[in-house]
């Protein structure tokens, strides 16, 4: 049995050698960055009580990023002092990713693989599924799969988009054929979760919810926000039992 839905990695395979061009089709990752960074670096550093002032807040935390793709949160959270490893199912994306960490002379270790086939001797105290549950073949899978990688008390950052019309017309209408944030086929909304479906397939893979947060777009200041609103775009943090 595998996760990995071979429709999906090709989609992002074609487009691996655009990830670090901030004006091409990851533009709107690129911009969504700040927030997310921002937001793990404050949960990891409250949760495990590290000093958010330290040049190196993350120091000694191990970090599995699934789904990494070209390394746009892998490096910089290794920036943060995080010892992180990213895994991907597509095998460019991986190529780009070490070539870039090179390139910014950053010690990234990367893996071309779905997360039911790394094999490790220690596992992780967090684990970043960020916006790659919509893109599987099947969630409940994936997330047993992530569970085995995580020691007890580790923490899990979940982020998708929510599943109903708002999401629709904002996720896919909005952002994919009137704005053209991302190419069209991007996202398809069957395989969107409510928070609520999230919790439970976590809950019966052996975590405890945590937090829900919402990241929404603020046009005036024109950058990505977190928010209490989580219709369309949010994040769960789960504990490991």
């Amino acid at each position: 049995m595998t996760t990995v839905n071979k429709k999906e990695i090709e989609k992002f395979s074609q487009l691996a050698n655009d990830w670090w061009n901030p004006k091409g089709k990851f533009k709107p990752l690129h911009h969504f960055n700040p927030a997310r960074i921002k937001f793990i670096k404050e949960k990891l550093t409250s949760y495990f009580k590290l000093s958010p002032k330290s040049s190196k807040p993350l120091r000694g935390l191990k970090v599995l990023d699934i789904g990494c793709g070209g390394g746009l949160l892998c490096e910089p959270l290794s920036k943060l002092g995080a010892n992180i490893t990213g895994i991907d199912a597509s095998n460019i994306n991986i190529k780009v990713a070490k070539l870039h960490a090179k390139k910014m002379n950053l010690d990234i270790k990367y893996i071309h693989c779905p997360p039911e086939n790394l094999n490790i001797k220690k596992k992780f105290d967090v684990i970043l599924n960020m916006e790659v549950i919509e893109h599987v073949s099947n969630v409940n899978q994936f997330i047993q799969t992530s569970s085995r990688l995580i020691k007890k008390d580790g923490i899990m950052f979940v982020a998708t988009i929510n599943k109903n019309l708002k999401s629709f017309l904002f996720g896919i209408v909005g952002a994919e054929y009137i704005l053209k944030w991302l190419p069209i086929g991007t996202h398809d909304w069957n395989k969107f979760l409510t928070p609520q479906n999230l919790e439970k397939i976590m809950t019966d893979n052996n975590f405890t919810a945590n937090e829900v947060i919402g990241m929404k777009f603020d046009i005036f200041s024109n950058s990505w926000k977190v928010s209490s609103d989580t219709s369309v775009n949010y994040i769960s943090t789960f504990l490991k039992n």
